[in-house]
């Protein structure tokens, strides 16, 4: 096992190519220890030079009830009216702490994508 830093996209290809030979290995072997630290070392990688921004949080609820089935009724029931809802979803009113939480607890939509600016 010869595990290296990924410090260039090089590196980064040549570290994609052999986790894809080695990717069936058994936990516990040595190509399986390669394999576990091969993909920590391309996390890493990807983390620091593909990062993904967190969805809008507007658009993350509408996303959650459609997955969900739900409807604006339903959000109004989360969040306490059928105005209220309708004005989140239009961008008029602003989710409030106690709103996030309730959005959070019934659709499981993370705190920290609910509380950005949007």
């Amino acid at each position: 096992m010869n595990i290296n830093l990924i410090k260039s996209e090089n590196d980064y290809n040549q570290a994609l190519e052999r986790l894809e030979i080695i990717f069936d290995a058994k936990k516990g072997t040595e190509q399986g220890d390669e394999l576990e630290l091969l993909g920590m070392l391309i996390d890493q990688y990807e983390n620091e030079h593909f990062p993904i921004d967190l969805p809008d949080p507007i658009e993350a609820i509408k996303f959650r009830m459609e997955q969900m089935g739900y409807n604006q009724n339903d959000l109004a029931k989360i969040v306490g009216f059928k105005s209220r809802a309708s004005e989140i979803l239009s961008r008029k009113r602003k989710l409030s702490l106690d709103m996030i939480r309730q959005l959070h607890n019934e659709l499981k939509i993370p705190t920290d994508v609910l509380i950005q600016v949007y």
